[in-house]
This record gives C-alpha cells, sequence and structure tokens, in this order.
C-alpha cells in the first residue's frame, strides 16, 4: 500500500506576497498540490509553479467549496501526492476552519503540520499604524466574527474589551456598533476600517462608532473593522489619505 502524503496547513498572511513567513513560502516552493483559499492572491500562488492549483475558496454571498469536500480533497491529495499544501488566508489557527480539517486529516491517519501566517489583525495594525494595544488606554484586544453558524446567530455577543477587530467586519460591524452604543460606548470612539489589507487595492477609512452604526459603502473585498480607543490618531500623524498623497507625488 502506498504510504500518505504529508498535509501541511499554511498560512499565506493578508494577502501581499512577501508577508507570508519564509517556512511557508519554501514548503510552496516544494508543494505537488495546493488547496487554495479565495483570498490567496494570484501572486501569492506564483510562489508554487511546479504545483497543480485547487481552488476551494469559501466567500460570503458567493458559490463557496462545502468544508466536507475540502476535508475529502485533502485526504484524496495525501494519498495521491507526497506533499500537499492547504493554503489559507491569514493564520491557519484563526477562523481558518483549522479544527473541522485537522480531525478530517487525524483521523484518516495522515500526517499534518501547521505553519503559521501573519493574521489580518497585525497587518492591519501595521498598515495603518495604529497599535492595538496603549498603555493607558487600551490592555486588552479581541478578535471576533458575527458569522456563525444560523442557529448561534442571536448569542453573539460583542466581546467585553478595550480594542475590538472584528473580522469579516462588512454589514456585519454596523450591528455591532449599534450594540456598543446600546452598551454605552461613547458615539466618538475610534473606527478604522480596512479594505484588502496590504494588497495593491487596500482601503483605509476613518470613522467613529455613531458613524459606523449609520453604515458602510459597498466593499470590493474582505473588510475588517478595528474598534476602541487605541485606535485615536496620534497629535502628529498623518492622515491615510495625506500619506497616500506623499507617495504618489514623491
Amino acid at each position: 500500500m502506498k504510504a500518505l502524503g504529508k498535509v501541511y496547513l499554511i498560512g499565506a498572511g493578508p494577502g501581499a506576497q512577501d508577508l507570508i513567513t519564509l517556512r511557508g513560502a519554501r514548503l510552496l516552493a516544494l508543494a505537488d498540490v495546493v488547496l487554495h483559499d479565495a483570498l490567496v492572491t494570484p501572486e501569492m500562488l506564483e510562489l508554487c509553479p511546479q504545483a497543480v492549483k485547487v481552488a476551494v475558496g469559501k466567500r460570503c454571498g458567493k458559490l463557496s467549496t462545502a468544508q466536507a469536500f475540502i476535508n475529502k480533497q485533502m485526504l484524496d491529495c495525501a494519498k495521491k501526492y507526497a506533499l500537499v499544501v492547504r493554503l489559507k488566508g491569514g493564520d491557519p489557527m484563526l477562523f481558518g476552519r483549522a479544527d473541522e480539517e485537522l480531525r478530517a486529516l487525524e483521523g484518516a491517519g495522515v500526517e499534518v503540520e501547521v505553519v503559521p501566517g501573519i493574521t489580518t489583525a497585525l497587518a492591519a495594525a501595521a498598515a495603518t499604524k495604529q497599535p492595538l494595544t496603549k498603555r493607558g488606554v487600551s490592555r486588552s484586544v479581541a478578535f471576533f466574527t458575527s458569522s456563525t453558524a444560523p442557529e448561534h446567530a442571536d448569542q453573539v455577543k460583542v466581546p467585553d474589551t478595550d480594542t475590538l477587530v472584528q473580522y469579516m467586519g462588512g454589514r456585519e460591524a454596523i450591528v455591532t456598533a449599534q450594540r456598543m452604543l446600546d452598551q454605552g460606548w461613547r458615539p466618538d470612539t475610534p473606527v478604522v476600517v480596512i479594505e484588502n489589507c496590504s494588497r495593491a487595492d487596500q482601503r483605509i477609512s476613518r470613522l467613529t462608532l455613531a458613524t459606523l452604526a449609520r453604515g458602510l459603502g459597498e466593499a470590493r473585498g474582505p473588510v475588517l473593522v478595528m474598534l476602541g480607543d487605541a485606535l485615536q490618531m496620534r497629535e502628529h500623524q498623518q492622515s491615510d489619505t495625506e500619506e497616500e498623497a506623499v507617495r504618489l507625488t514623491a
């Protein structure tokens, strides 16, 4: 009987090709097959020209691959190839369904290793030059998402912490903002919204909790929302619009 291949769950990071880890890039260059998320950029896939590429993306409101089918594809690939990569946006262990995939692989006796990636919240903090913690202001951070199974939707609560980072924000962040206002958060609490973090079409918006509660414009890519007093712009900090203008005229 042919030995099973090894599967690597690799975090691709927020999107930019050069934000993947060296270990992740090295394994991509050796991979026989790469099963990749919809959020993985074409530039990232340039790191594995030798590999068979299989799109197994999940996108809200769009045609998606069922998780059970993804699990089966990984198992089928492990029977056929020596080095299998499951490439995920961000970090595999944060909102990446890693538990389900690890269970499927371990249950079938397939060797699996996880390679971490830069999660979008940290890339967004860097892109906006806004630390998520700040001495005397924010000592705690929560990463959360409202995306959940339908039967649990009414159980989603806003975390009780200094800085909040909502993944897959979009329209769901509007509901979060209203809940925060209802819980007594100040209407002028700073909010930073970042779309397509680290990519060429990255877009940053600065607003307040009250403004967010009234709505967000149409998003053209993945959205992450950061909320809390740590997001207040520093006295001498340029706005993102000003910084972009400096880059374009330099």
